[in-house]
């Protein structure tokens, strides 16, 4: 991680603008970051959204003394988080749980549970603008990627970017609330 930022990335107006706005000027050159360090523009893209959002909760309100610095550290960790997980389900053989049974019928309340938050969560997305709620459906459930969308879309890339995030934040945001 350099300390300098590329001379065409503009950098942030204030140290008081809001932790969004900030972590915003950021967040091309963290996916080019994220890219070479997980050799997939795609896999860098979710860590990078997943590292915005995370940013975004834990700052609700406060000023960030070193916001490029908090966001790359975070999206280090998801990195790290990401790494160990592919490294847990690599050691579980697949005969192993395909034998476990809890794999094939869930207990009648965790598949009601499930029913609840699916439901929720449509909800969410049926409150998003149609170009929001299409790019998020797209990126997440048909894996395109930022340019795909955008194409299909007939928007730009950055535009497609702001939709999936602005998506997921919302989203994440109402779950939370109805579940509480």
């Amino acid at each position: 991680m350099t300390s300098s930022r590329p001379a065409s990335q503009p950098g942030p107006r204030s140290s008081r603008e809001a932790p969004g706005a900030i972590v915003e000027h950021y967040y091309r050159e963290l996916v080019n970051f994220l890219s070479a360090r997980l050799g997939s523009r795609q896999a860098a893209e979710d860590v990078a959204h997943d590292a915005y959002l995370r940013v975004l909760e834990r700052t609700a309100g406060e000023q960030i003394e070193h916001p490029r610095a908090f966001l790359y550290r975070t999206a280090l960790n998801l990195v790290v988080d990401r790494h160990r997980r592919h490294l847990v389900r690599q050691t579980e053989p697949l005969e192993v749980l395909d034998q476990d049974e809890r794999w094939h019928t869930p207990a009648p309340v965790q598949g009601m549970q499930h029913d609840q938050r699916l439901a929720l969560m449509q909800q969410a997305l049926d409150e998003l603008s149609a170009p929001c709620r299409d790019s998020f459906l797209l990126r997440k459930l048909e894996g395109l990627s930022h340019s795909q969308i955008a194409e299909r879309l007939g928007i730009s890339r950055s535009l497609v970017e702001k939709h999936i995030v602005n998506a997921m934040k919302h989203c994440r945001v109402r779950m939370r609330h109805w579940e509480s």
